[in-house]
């Protein structure tokens, strides 16, 4: 067997293991295209208004905790609203780095403990006075319109001004716009 023949073979080698990835890849997509097509199917019109329907009776079951000690931990808010109802779940938001943003969010299993719990409004927990509010529903892509705020910093432009032009390579103004005095 010479050079030539072992070169051929490496090569056949190749081809046949770039066919064998190129198959694999097209099968990976179609999968993937398969999955997608799944879960867009769960995200029809019907199915979300379930779920918006859902989100706003457990909602209706929430309040909001603000305030909250950042080294306050779920079960000693559970514990503190333990005497309105029965507590389904506490989450205490936090940020990207796991540190507490200083707020929760108290969910009991019937709606009339919302009402117990608003009565603990500006109670203290861990010397801090929390405000108890019930929670309300947000509602996707529908923001309150808040207009820009002016900058204080930025002075009006006049639209008869010409603008400044400089010269090249950073060196003041051009003298076509402006002649030292």
């Amino acid at each position: 067997m010479d050079e030539n023949e072992v070169n051929f073979q490496d090569l056949d080698d190749m081809k046949r293991r770039l066919k064998e990835m190129e198959d694999e890849a097209t099968a990976l997509r179609e999968m993937q295209a398969k999955v997608e097509k799944e879960m867009g199917s769960v995200q029809d019109p019907a199915a979300a208004a379930t779920s918006q329907a859902n989100r706003e009776e457990v909602d209706s079951r929430s309040i909001f905790v603000g305030n909250v000690d950042y080294s306050c931990t779920p079960e000693e808010v559970q514990q503190h609203f333990q005497s309105c109802g029965t507590v389904n779940r506490v989450i205490i938001r936090s940020d990207k780095y796991g540190q507490p943003k200083g707020y929760a969010y108290v969910e009991f299993l019937e709606v009339e403990a919302v009402q117990e719990a608003l009565l603990l409004n500006e109670s203290e927990l861990r010397g801090r006075q929390l405000k108890v509010t019930a929670k309300r529903t947000n509602i996707p892509r529908m923001k309150p319109y808040r207009p820009r705020r002016s900058n204080p910093f930025m002075r009006p432009r006049d639209p008869y001004m010409a603008p400044h032009f400089f010269a090249p390579y950073g060196y003041g103004y051009a003298s076509s716009c402006h002649s030292p005095s």
